[in-house]
């Protein structure tokens, strides 16, 4: 049986995540051309590797990391990409979701890109002087100037080496 009409019975599935290494992006290509919907770019490093992925069509939700691609500068250029090319962007917030919640609203603000969602993982809040905040399930708008990135002087003492 084609592998192709066995998994288009999956269309509720809103994306797979990286199902193959990240580097393969012939494999990720291959898997959107028979209708499955790839998130990749948590373990991305940089914007050319993203612009191959978008050009192979090999991407359909761009998790682009600013911790993991060189910082925010490199992060903006890739939502732009995603923008021009019409791929939905849905910044991965792993460690430092603190980060990407300014990003996002700079992406729905200030690119018009669409407002989809960001992961939240509060394990390191704790650690933040000014920790992202939620409410009903949504990020709220940092009410602090800066990046939230500010870690708190006893978390620097205990993890210091």
């Amino acid at each position: 049986m084609d592998v192709s009409l066995k998994l288009k019975k999956y269309t509720d599935i809103h994306w797979v995540e990286e199902p193959t290494q990240s580097d393969d992006i012939l494999a990720h290509a291959k898997l959107e051309q028979i209708g499955i919907p790839i998130a990749v770019g948590e373990a991305i490093p940089n914007r050319v590797i993203f612009k191959n992925y978008m050009q192979q069509k090999a991407i359909t939700f761009c998790q682009v990391d600013p911790t993991r691609t060189g910082g925010v500068s490199e992060a903006i250029v890739v939502a732009l990409m995603a923008k021009i090319l019409n791929v939905n962007v849905v910044p991965h917030a792993g460690d430092m979701g603190q980060i990407s919640q300014h990003l996002c609203l700079f992406y729905h603000i200030g690119l018009g890109l669409p407002y989809l969602f960001l992961e939240h993982i509060p394990y390191l809040s704790q650690h933040f002087v000014y920790p992202a905040q939620l409410k009903n399930g949504f990020y709220l708008p940092p009410e602090v100037p800066g990046s939230s990135t500010e870690i708190k002087q006893n978390a620097i003492e205990k993890f210091k080496v």
